[in-house]
């Protein structure tokens, strides 16, 4: 990992270089984003991670769990509106039953069979296992059935058992968290990849869990994406003092896309990456800046400007004018419209 890590060491612009270069031979110019509608059913969660801003708790005392109907209703203005997508993540809600996350995904793809839906990391499959006494397969099973078409990629923050420990403890072990994705993959689905940096990891943290995901992917081809997560600092109880620089950032970026050549997209996220950075991350390895979003609640808790989404012509606007190709997706990346 010692060659790994010595990345860091080396300056931005060489950085960045040896990543664009890798982009470029992927997608040349093109920026892949999608249009799409985040739903998050409840904040009411059983588990305590420091980093977390969205689940009811001293600071943030407003629980609420949105009924099926509502969530169905979220997904069909959305729809009405151009969304390819719905991403249902949502708290870990003991009180709500096994069926309630079931129902919600069976009740959207009844009423909208043709929407992809991406839902459940794997921290809640985590989750919904222990609630109801099955195992990680028969809830992946159950999923599909229902009609969950692809996994976010969510819960895996930091790989690094002694940081997990101190940010989210109790939550799906990292050793789980690749299981189940592993097993997703083993029924011929597509899944994607996070890591929450800029907390209380450092750099070798990273680059350990990046190397997780690249062996893992080598092993199953399945990932679609790879998102490194900035953490967001407000409301929560980790009180980091210091912020990540954008040249960090960058970096963290641009090395992503040097050591996970395996792994088909780098997305700079934008919900917290912030705009603009995600926008010159282009530049830097990143193919991909997410989507529309329409609204959007974990995030914006804890201090992101994504509170309510992009407007389409902006995002399209914005990426012309960093002098890339917008192409809107699906959910799998197969191209729906070219904007020239």
């Amino acid at each position: 990992m010692e060659k790994e890590l010595q990345l860091y060491d080396l300056d931005l612009f060489s950085l960045g270089e040896r990543a664009n270069e890798i982009r470029t031979q992927k997608y040349g110019k093109k920026t892949y984003f999608n249009i799409n509608r985040h739903i998050n059913p409840s904040n009411i969660c059983k588990d305590v991670c420091k980093f977390c801003a969205f689940s009811a708790h001293r600071k943030n005392p407003n629980p609420y769990t949105l009924s099926i109907e509502e969530c169905v209703n979220i997904a069909k203005n959305a729809y009405s509106k151009g969304a390819k997508e719905v991403h249902i993540v949502s708290a870990h809600n003991p009180h709500v039953g096994y069926d309630y996350y079931m129902n919600i995904v069976k009740e959207i793809k009844k009423e909208l069979p043709d929407i992809h839906i991406k839902a459940f990391t794997a921290a809640e499959v985590n989750f919904l296992s222990s609630l109801s006494g099955k195992s990680y397969e028969e809830v992946l099973d159950d999923m599909i059935e229902a009609g969950v078409d692809s996994m976010p990629g969510g819960g895996a923050e930091i790989f690094d058992e002694g940081v997990r420990a101190k940010i989210c403890k109790g939550k799906v072990s990292s050793e789980n968290w690749l299981k189940i994705h592993e097993l997703w993959h083993k029924r011929g689905k597509k899944s994607n990849a996070t890591m929450l940096f800029g907390h209380i990891e450092n750099r070798a943290h990273r680059i350990d869990h990046m190397l997780r995901i690249k062996r893992l992917q080598d092993k199953t081809g399945g990932f679609n994406a790879f998102i490194p997560l900035v953490y967001q600092r407000k409301n929560n109880y980790l009180n980091v003092d210091k912020f990540l620089t954008g040249v960090e950032i960058l970096k963290t970026i641009a090395i992503s896309r040097i050591l996970l050549e395996n792994v088909p997209h780098i997305k700079a996220y934008w919900v917290t990456t912030t705009l603009n950075l995600s926008l010159v991350a282009q530049n830097y390895g990143a193919d991909d800046i997410d989507g529309t979003i329409e609204k959007e609640s974990i995030n914006s808790a804890a201090g992101a400007a994504s509170a309510n989404g992009l407007k389409l012509d902006e995002l399209i606007h914005l990426i012309k004018d960093s002098g890339f190709i917008p192409v809107e997706r699906d959910s799998l990346y197969n191209e729906i419209k070219v904007y020239k």
